[in-house]
């Protein structure tokens, strides 16, 4: 039996969540595309008949920040790179960025073996560049493996998986063969309700909002979930509320939709707007709201 930890990692919004979700075979992380989607560590977990591949879904690499979110991102994402077993860095161009050095530097520092996949080929038109980049990339770092791949359209998935399996330790698996993440029923739902609303305000709120989950409880059949949307300011409340209700209403409807595909149980959700001044710049706020190192 081979079991072990492989962190994807990567710059904002090059598709780590997707590539884990279609790995998986099932919506684990919440995509859009907007950066910062992704804020917290999830586990994503694969078991066959001969192996347990359990993927670290981490946020964005950042550049360094005097902002509480970018630096709690930047720390979730720094912390993954230890006790894994190996690293698959994902990009989703063929020129190399500031933000691709810093973690060239980082993983260069960990020691880790890395395979480097190009995301998004599908979008490439010219390959002969693709070529040179992967042909400068080994040049940059001696990586195990270097693999495009389309996490959207599945392409070269198999292939991928194939190398990071390849490269597993032997060892007895860490989770029980039907468990396929680490986050609890609650966190998924707040996550999912987080999404809905991102993909309808993606210009107006992008990254000023979150989800808590008050009360999730199952009565006569009927799972019971209220949760809280945390934003900053009062003007924010009512990009949310919408006119009459509308946005929270639609966006309410979607989520109560996906959590019983989820849960596969009849849900009762109820959405609250409340404001809490500066939250994503106070570090006091964010734990008091989940983010934990």
């Amino acid at each position: 039996m081979k079991s072990g930890y492989i962190a994807i990692i990567g710059q904002p919004n090059v598709g780590k969540s997707t590539l884990l979700n279609h790995l998986i075979g099932q919506k684990l992380s919440i995509t859009s595309r907007r950066p910062q989607t992704t804020r917290h560590r999830i586990l994503g977990i694969k078991t066959t008949n001969s192996a347990q591949i359990v993927y670290v879904d981490t946020p964005g690499m950042h550049d360094d920040s005097a902002f509480a979110m970018n630096r709690y991102l930047n720390r979730t994402a720094d912390a993954t790179l230890v006790g894994v077993d190996l690293v698959v860095w994902i990009v989703d161009d063929v020129i190399w960025q500031d933000y691709d050095k810093a973690i060239l530097k980082k993983l260069k520092n960990a020691n880790l073996p890395v395979i480097f996949a190009i995301n998004k080929i599908d979008r490439i038109k010219e390959k002969e560049r693709m070529l040179g980049f992967l042909k400068e990339a080994q040049e940059r770092f001696s990586f195990e493996a270097l693999i495009p791949v389309s996490a959207l359209q599945g392409t070269n998935l198999d292939q991928l998986e194939q190398e990071i399996v390849s490269r597993l330790p032997h060892s007895e698996r860490f989770f029980p063969d039907d468990q396929i993440t680490d986050r609890s029923e609650r966190f998924l739902v707040s996550e999912i309700i987080r999404e809905k609303l991102i993909r309808r305000l993606s210009q107006e709120l992008p990254h000023a909002l979150t989800v808590e989950i008050s009360k999730f409880e199952v009565k006569q059949a009927i799972v019971h979930i209220h949760a809280i949307i945390w934003v900053e300011r009062e003007g924010q409340k009512n990009i949310v509320i919408g006119k009459k209700g509308c946005v929270l209403k639609a966006v309410g409807q979607r989520s109560r939709e996906e959590v019983e595909k989820m849960l596969g149980e009849k849900v009762y959700l109820n959405l609250w707007v409340k404001v809490k001044k500066g939250w994503s710049d106070s570090e006091r706020a964010l734990q008091s709201l989940g983010f934990q190192d």
